[in-house]
């Protein structure tokens, strides 16, 4: 196949190159080429997709399938301007940020979405309302050729957002330390690999599959993902349990950026936010590898960029959960 990734160099798109590479397809890139090198054997394009003369350098041809994961509208639909008639497969990567409530556990794709934000270009808080945006334009565009996958909380090696790794680096950094843990061993967690993410995508461009899913990992409770991290981790130090009540009344960040609980949140409102069903693309094909093996190739990566690295995007400091450790009642 011809393959063109809007993207590339980065996490996911990245992935998706390497593994469509491996299974012997051509990969064009077009991207910027800041956020990382290419997966060995793709041809990068740079182009700013800022810029109206984007896409001129992209060869004037037909493509198998092309794979988008924007969230910026106006480069959504430019891109489908420019090549959605010469596509023969459309997959666009959306977000389950799209949806407009997070309060049921085991929602599946009818639950409704945000009302689209008409702009082009949008902050980071109107990201919801964007991939809304970037859905309906690819759907006027290709809807016939389409695969739209909400995807969940992404993670595995390669991750840079550290919101999947944060448990796994904190338990291998300081194995013998007293870890913080809040006490609400069933709330939900849900981590998709993205290796698997990406197999699957491919696997729905090579077979001209389409429709509308919810890309998420199986549902695992809190409690037991940090006992699989602490196993696979080494972790021996005792565990020290927080109430959930005591850590809000702390302010401590919940789910993702710096100085906050990863993968954790409690707000209300938020309960089904990590229980997603994802039965339609369990049934579409996307198959999980195990978690066990999720977090050994995570610990892996988190290796291999450092485990005392002080410029993680989550997850608490070692100051910060040291004074939670000894503030609490």
């Amino acid at each position: 196949m011809e393959i063109l990734i809007l993207g590339g160099t980065a996490f996911l798109g990245r992935e998706i190159a390497k593994q469509a590479i491996a299974r012997g397809h051509a990969v064009t890139c077009v991207a910027r080429g800041e956020s990382g090198a290419i997966a060995d054997g793709a041809t990068l394009i740079a182009a700013d997709r800022s810029r109206p003369d984007a896409y001129d350098a992209v060869p004037e041809q037909e493509w198998d399938a092309v794979f988008e994961v924007s969230w910026q509208p106006g480069f959504v639909k430019a891109a489908l301007d420019a090549f959605g008639a010469k596509a023969k497969h459309w997959t666009y990567v959306s977000s389950g940020n799209a949806y407009a409530k997070f309060d049921t556990p085991g929602a599946d794709e009818s639950a409704p979405l945000r009302e689209a934000t008409d702009q082009d270009v949008v902050d980071r808080e109107l990201y919801g309302e964007a991939k809304v945006a970037c859905e309906l334009a690819s759907v006027a565009a290709v809807g016939d050729r389409l695969v739209i996958a909400r995807a969940g909380l992404i993670g595995g090696p390669g991750d840079k957002s550290d919101r999947a790794g944060a448990w796994v680096a904190r338990a291998a950094r300081a194995p013998e330390e007293p870890l913080l843990v809040p006490d609400t061993p069933d709330l939900a967690t849900s981590v998709i690999d993205v290796r698997d993410l990406a197999s699957w995508l491919l696997d729905c461009a090579e077979t001209g599959k389409t429709g509308t899913y919810d890309a998420v990992g199986p549902v695992v409770p809190f409690g037991e993902w940090i006992e699989l991290v602490r196993s696979v981790c080494g972790h021996t130090g005792p565990v020290v349990l927080a109430p959930r009540e005591w850590l809000e009344e702390q302010k401590v960040e919940q789910f993702m950026g710096p100085e906050s609980i990863a993968m954790w949140l409690t707000e209300p409102g938020y309960e089904g936010w990590s229980s997603r069903s994802g039965a339609a693309a369990a049934q579409a094909g996307l198959k999980h590898r195990s978690r066990e093996e999720i977090v050994v190739d995570t610990l892996a990566w988190e290796r291999e960029l450092g485990l005392d690295r002080r410029d993680r995007k989550a997850g608490l400091s070692p100051e910060r959960e040291r004074e939670l450790i000894k503030s609490l009642p």
